[in-house]
């Protein structure tokens, strides 16, 4: 069971899958056919090529190396939590977050 969903972001767009079992070379594949599509349907003038992320219940580190390395897209795997962390280390990790993204905002206003 995979649940896909296409997100743009300034400079182009990401694709997320999320599984619910363990990571396979077959969802590597259909995660290279989101972005084939996506690339051709979805991209934008000067946008950077989409970029994928299979998120997984489990994922085997060799299997995902072999399946996901020099392909022509840009796919990373992970894996999700199925328990939440403590609720002060997650505000903690939200608070770490804003500001270091509130670093960056001066730097990405002066790009554009």
């Amino acid at each position: 069971m995979a649940a896909c969903l296409a997100e743009r972001h300034i400079t182009g767009c990401a694709t997320e899958d999320l599984m619910v079992g363990k990571f396979s070379y077959a969802d590597a594949g259909q995660m290279h056919l989101y972005l084939n599509y996506a690339r051709e349907h979805w991209m934008k003038a000067g946008e950077n090529p989409p970029v994928g992320l299979i998120l997984c219940a489990e994922k085997g580190a060799a299997e995902a190396h072999y399946a996901l390395d020099n392909l022509p897209n840009k796919v990373l795997a992970a894996e999700y939590q199925t328990v939440l962390p403590d609720e002060k280390l997650i505000a903690d990790e939200l608070e770490r977050s804003r500001l270091q993204l509130e670093e960056r905002r001066p730097r990405l206003n002066q790009q554009h």
